[in-house]
């Protein structure tokens, strides 16, 4: 420790000496490296306090401005994990014309990206079954005794709230939707059913469920609710790098810009044939333009614009879908139609010519449609037509070409009915029922349909002696559910759906980007599917919103327990650094008040201005 000296004020005899705490010249060094370590130290504690910040936000993601977690997709067929306190269910239950059935859907939570829908599947049992019960007949069959509606849908509730657990029971939406079996009925019955059922329900159950989840919907709603399920579950509405996609289409979204065309992905239409009706239900990429103000006023009822997103102000989810059901064009309808118009020509031409033919089963009438020398009856008892098959696939084409009523009108399919063009090049459809049954259960050729193969194929089997077809029928050659009914009338509906695909619709004969189908992904699509997606479109935003809020509150709680835990390092880390800061300081500010006491201008020789005094030399 140096010392100051005051002999240079004080007498002789006083000389002492006071430590002092003027630094050394030997510790500067040391105390420089000092501080450099503690430089070094606080920039090492900077980075890994930006580490721990970053590692406290790692498992989340920002986009658009909000905070989205990464959440595990509902696995298709496992077992729902109930237990799951982020599931979320949904019911529907369908009301048709022979029974009702209730389809019990789940979903986790939305993952806050607005760019996609919810993640509905199915609900499975512990068996890993789909959650679905059925019952009959269809609630319609009530018309007289509308006070027995709600005790009619009980059993499928009952059924729906054991799978469900209680506490998500009041989160949970209950949707009754009635199709063609109601459609039929009176509006005043309509309404007395509906009524019992708004009425009754909210007493007995808890869930989610409003006077406007009951309706009857329109068969345009019915279409419009299968293209969405259909493409739905082919991940047609998942839109994420969709320009850089082959399949991807320019798009006019509907009440946006019509002189930009966005690129996203092409979705598939539908080609759905039953017993009794034909539907078909694409997108209309496109701007329509119409021949006629009546055209436009037709289509009006044909053409559906809906916003499938979360947010009325995204145009993403966006879609123009022409859906269109025809009455009495599904295959067991047109063979009666078709029936019934031989039954009443032959009378005519048996009354002008004065015959007897199909009177008797000597001299049936022949008939193209049926596989070659089958022989059948049809009509009542009173008028029965007696036909005999010959097998002649494209003679029965022919026939039956004027029951489809087509018409010379541009853009018109069925009926004269208007059908916006396809852009066949770039488009792809699936085959339902009857368009995948008459390739499939007899031809065995479902999948991929190619014009030309299938049409050759139902030449031959028409051409086939019905003997033949029966030997093979009980050889078990033809698919397991073909009966007797799908045998006989074959050749009839492979004409029938040959002649509604190509002259009805307009496909042409070499288009490649039909699928015929019973299954989607090895599973059957209901409608009820697609009407779940578009009536739980605006639950996303909800979640979105909650997402946010618990994106942000995370941040900040993350943030306080970092400070907790680090920032008390770091402060006191800052007050050692400070403190010997401070003390050097002090140190030179003591150094140099001393030294200025001890100047030499204090020496009695240098104030009277006089030289330096002689320093004797010793030699």
């Amino acid at each position: 420790m140096g010392r100051i000296s005051f002999s240079c004020l004080l007498p002789a005899s006083w000389h002492f000496s006071l430590p002092t705490p003027v630094l050394p010249r030997t510790l500067v060094p040391f105390v420089r490296l000092l501080l450099l370590i503690g430089l070094v130290i606080g920039f090492l504690g900077l980075i890994y306090l930006l580490l721990m910040a970053g590692k406290a936000h790692a498992s989340w993601v920002i986009k658009d401005n909000r905070f989205h977690r990464h959440l595990a997709r509902v696995t298709e067929l496992d077992a729902t994990d109930t237990s799951d306190p982020d599931l979320n269910y949904g019911l529907v239950v369908d009301c048709g014309s022979s029974g009702s059935r209730v389809f019990v859907y789940c979903w986790p939570q939305h993952n806050g990206n607005p760019h996609e829908l919810l993640d509905i599947r199915q609900m499975r049992d512990q068996n890993r079954k789909p959650v679905v019960m059925k019952i009959k007949p269809g609630i319609s069959a009530l018309a007289t005794t509308p006070q027995k509606a709600s005790d009619h849908i009980y059993p499928l509730l009952n059924f729906a709230a054991q799978h469900i657990p209680k506490n998500k029971h009041q989160e949970t939406p209950l949707y009754i939707l009635c199709t063609a079996g109601m459609r039929i009925l009176p509006e005043s019955q309509q309404e007395a059913l509906l009524e019992d059922l708004r009425t009754d329900i909210p007493v007995h159950f808890n869930f989610l469920f409003s006077d406007s989840h009951v309706e009857v919907i329109s068969g345009k709603q019915e279409g419009v609710y299968a293209w969405i399920g259909i493409n739905f579950v082919l991940g047609r509405f998942n839109h994420v790098n969709d320009e850089d996609g082959e399949d991807a289409v320019a798009v006019n979204i509907p009440g946006g810009d019509q002189q930009e065309a966005r690129m996203r992905k092409m979705t598939a239409g539908v080609l759905d044939m039953g017993g009794v009706s034909t539907q078909i239900a694409y997108e209309v990429p496109q701007t329509v333009s119409f021949a006629s103000p009546q055209q436009e006023e037709v289509a009006k009822n044909l053409l559906a614009e809906f916003n499938l997103g979360c947010d009325a102000h995204r145009t993403e989810h966006v879609y123009r879908v022409y859906v269109s059901t025809f009455l009495g064009f599904g295959g067991n309808a047109a063979r009666q139609r078709y029936e019934e118009s031989l039954i009443q020509n032959t009378a005519t031409r048996n009354k002008l010519l004065g015959q007897q033919v199909g009177l008797t089963a000597d001299s049936p009438l022949l008939d193209p449609c049926l596989p070659t020398d089958l022989e059948d009856a049809i009509g009542p008892d009173t008028q029965t037509l007696y036909l005999r098959g010959t097998g002649d696939f494209d003679r029965c084409r022919q026939i039956l070409h004027p029951f489809l009523n087509r018409t010379t009108e541009s853009q018109s399919s069925l009926s004269g009915v208007f059908q916006p063009t396809i852009d066949y090049n770039h488009s792809q459809f699936f085959g339902f029922s009857e368009f995948y049954y008459c390739m499939e259960d007899v031809l065995r050729m479902g999948g991929d349909y190619n014009a030309s193969t299938y049409r050759q194929a139902a030449k031959s089997y028409c051409a086939t002696q019905w003997k033949t077809l029966r030997e093979r029928f009980d050889s078990g050659l033809f698919a397991s559910h073909a009966d007797l009914h799908r045998l006989k009338y074959q050749c009839f509906k492979s004409a029938w759906m040959y002649e509604v695909l190509h002259s009805g619709f307009s496909f042409p004969t070499n288009y490649k980007n039909l699928k015929t189908a019973l299954l989607v992904y090895d599973k059957e699509v209901q409608w009820t599917l697609g009407a779940i997606l578009y009536r739980t479109r605006f639950l996303p935003l909800r979640d979105i919103q909650l997402e946010t809020l618990k994106g942000f509150h995370t941040h900040w709680r993350h943030r306080f327990s970092f400070v907790n835990n680090h920032y008390l390092f770091l402060a006191c880390f800052l007050v050692v650094f400070l403190s010997i800061l401070l003390y050097v300081l002090r140190l030179r500010r003591i150094h140099r008040r001393a030294a200025q006491h001890c100047t030499p201008s204090s020496v009695p020789w240098l104030e009277a201005g006089m030289g330096s005094p002689t320093i004797p030399i010793t030699l």
